[in-house]
């Protein structure tokens, strides 16, 4: 039956559907969500940990004396395995000489993050579908091609970005940065992509930073000239100025002098400091005001592509340009030469391939680091006038393709492994009730079993797929979800 045929009222429908607890098996019958409930922008973050993010090499990692088959499966030493008071949730504190082949020693602790942030952190069991990088990673924002085939960050950008100037900006590649199926999503909903944090902002205005500009009155009246005299005259749009690209292509055009130029954001998102390579004040250009700060958080911005990219996005929020913002590490490997350390493995986590133990450590301590950073200056960072932070309307998703598997042999401290569907999501949010882990692992398998998606009561009988992920972020983010179909998934909220 279409809609306009319909007896049934949409008022009915939700009562019918919070009266029956959420047993029509979609999620926005449960409540009222959104910019519609009158609630303020909420942020995404999402951060693509690629390669596959071992959640028992971290948060549910298993200490060799739970396990019987400790010798053959990936389990830590005892004392390896941080636990802390009043918490499911754990950490991996590890020393070794050398960093896998690299020559560096490997000091990765992950106790510090867990211990500063528990309380706001969440993990939850799941089983993938795909062991293929574009296909896991593309998953990991869909949920599957849950809701015709839009991501997660097209969904937030429609609910809140109406006043934004970009809503959604991504600054991966792969899967991570795949658009969506569902052409109905307004345009805006759609990800920019950036592949240069640092220089992207010099792009932002159409004068300023450009050797002998015209001045910004013979600008205008340039622009002027060529929209009502010299466009409308030409052939060209005659024909073809109604077809989409180019209507779409007009409209943001237009749009750019008041959402970027005018707002004055090359200069307050730029990361760049005046200097022989970039000389800012040959061009009567700033740094953002920020810029000081951001490097004393993110000291390797200047060099290491995952901390400009968290830089940036934390100046997208501020600012107000964006309400979701996908970041991920590099694939090359990069050297601290500072702290004679190894940064960054070879493409990122997935060299666990070759060294599983030091690579996931070098790895998890890199997301963790930055993750700590961006909360930390989103925490001092005003939301609006009503003394909300940015940070307690943020969420951090730490998004992966696949887990890893789980074998090895006589107890080796490092080893081979490969791509397997068997894994965990870790969330951090103030949004989310924390402190918890939905699901579990077998000690004497390493593998993760489920949860029952509302009361987030552990289920060994079941496995939580991609859509029920997608559905839960959707629900701690208020977005509207109705008419999706999705699967109802209440227990990720606080």
């Amino acid at each position: 039956m279409k809609p306009a045929q319909s007896k049934i009222k949409r008022r009915q429908l939700l009562q019918w559907g919070v009266a029956a607890g959420g047993a029509l098996g979609v999620s926005s019958l449960v409540s009222s969500r959104g910019r519609a409930a009158g609630i303020p922008p909420r942020y995404l973050l999402v951060i693509g940990a690629h390669g596959g993010a071992s959640i028992v090499d971290s948060m549910l990692a298993v200490r060799h004396g739970e396990s019987a088959h400790w010798e053959t499966i990936n389990t830590f030493p005892d004392d390896e395995v941080k636990g802390f008071d009043g918490s499911p949730l754990r950490a991996v504190d590890i020393e070794r000489p050398t960093a896998g082949p690299f020559p560096f020693p490997l000091r990765a602790k992950q106790s510090s993050f867990v211990r500063a942030h528990r309380e706001q952190m969440l993990v939850a069991t799941l089983t993938g579908s795909s062991v293929n990088h574009f296909v896991g990673q593309r998953r990991s924002i869909t949920g599957n091609e849950a809701w015709r085939g839009r991501t997660l960050q097209e969904c937030v950008a429609k609910e809140y970005g109406d006043d934004f100037s970009i809503p959604n900006i991504n600054m991966t590649s792969g899967g991570f940065a795949a658009r969506g199926h569902d052409e109905a999503l307004p345009s805006r909903c759609f990800s920019e992509l950036i592949a240069r944090p640092s220089t992207w902002s010099l792009g932002l205005d159409a004068r300023k930073g450009i050797e002998a500009a015209p001045s910004s009155a013979l600008l205008d009246e340039a622009r002027r000239l060529r929209d009502e005299q010299i466009e409308p005259e030409s052939p060209f749009l005659q024909a073809f100025g109604q077809a989409e690209p180019l209507r779409l292509w007009a409209e943001q055009r237009a749009k750019a002098r008041t959402n970027l130029e005018a707002r004055g954001l090359l200069e307050k998102l730029c990361l760049l400091q005046d200097s022989k390579d970039y000389p800012l004040s040959d061009y009567n250009v700033e740094s953002s005001p920020e810029a000081a700060m951001l490097r004393e958080a993110l000291p390797l911005l200047d060099t290491d592509p995952l901390e400009a990219q968290a830089a940036l996005a934390y100046l997208l929020f501020k600012n107000q340009v964006c309400v979701t913002a996908t970041i991920w590490p590099t694939t090359r490997v990069l050297i601290d030469e500072s702290s004679s350390s190894l940064v960054n493995a070879p493409v990122a986590f997935d060299y666990s391939h070759n060294y599983h133990r030091s690579m996931q450590a070098v790895m998890w301590s890199r997301i963790l680091k930055v993750t700590d950073a961006l909360i930390r200056l989103l925490e001092q960072t005003p939301a609006d006038d009503s003394g909300a932070s940015l940070w307690d309307r943020t969420l951090i998703y730490v998004a992966t393709e696949f887990g890893r598997t789980r074998a090895r042999v006589g107890g080796q401290d490092d080893f081979g492994s490969s791509h397997d569907l068997n894994n965990g999501v870790l969330l951090v949010s103030p949004m989310l009730k924390g402190n918890r882990v939905l699901g579990g692992v077998d000690p004497d398998t390493g593998l993760t079993y489920g949860f029952d998606p509302t009361t987030g009561a552990p289920d060994k009988g079941r496995q939580t797929s991609e859509a029920e992920i997608f559905s839960g972020i959707l629900d701690v983010m208020r977005v509207d979800t109705s008419g999706s179909g999705l699967p109802a998934v209440t227990a990720l909220r606080g």
